[in-house]
């Protein structure tokens, strides 16, 4: 989530590239033959930044996993009906975290500071950040409010790692 180089002009393709790029992309598509539970039976919540390609650092393939996304990789209530249904309906049974080093949420704090949403709209929003300057630390606090929801039936099998962008390394965050 940080801007490494905010002088640049942003690159958006166009939607008739994106386009494009599916029509390649479906002329070699397999996927209709992958059932809807994910073959590993896993369910992973990381950051949205760009930097991450969860399924290359995992090594895992079309159709092993659920992946959700947000900023940061906060468990939000999204994030947790997202893992309900995933457990409940298509039959996840272990869930890994992944935060990051350098972070964009990590340095919220003081931004937000400068320029709260609410004062800049008119009223606060209904969700927070999930700001946090400890990734390891946001992941144990993750994992225990995944542990204690009651909407969750599996979770004995939960893993947190922070991945560092700088050497494409994930290390496990200890939980005891």
């Amino acid at each position: 989530m940080t801007d490494e180089n905010p002088t640049a002009e942003p690159f958006a393709p166009s939607v008739e590239e994106l386009r494009e790029r599916n029509r390649a992309y479906a002329a070699q598509f397999f996927g209709a033959t992958m059932s809807a539970p994910p073959a590993r039976n896993l369910a992973v919540v990381a950051c949205m930044d760009a930097r991450l390609h969860v399924e290359e650092l995992l090594g895992l393939g079309p159709g092993d996993a659920h992946i959700i996304r947000n900023a940061g990789g906060v468990i939000t209530d999204d994030v947790i009906r997202s893992l309900t249904l995933s457990q409940r309906a298509l039959r996840t049974r272990e869930i890994i975290l992944i935060r990051h080093t350098r972070c964009g949420v990590s340095t919220i704090h003081a931004e937000a500071s400068r320029s709260p949403p609410e004062a800049e709209v008119g009223f606060r929003p209904e969700w927070h950040t999930g700001a946090f300057s400890d990734a390891e630390r946001s992941v144990r606090s993750s994992i225990a409010k995944l542990r204690a929801t009651p909407f969750l039936p599996h979770v004995d099998h939960i893993s947190g790692f922070v991945y560092d962008v700088d050497s494409g390394a994930i290390d496990p965050v200890d939980t005891d």
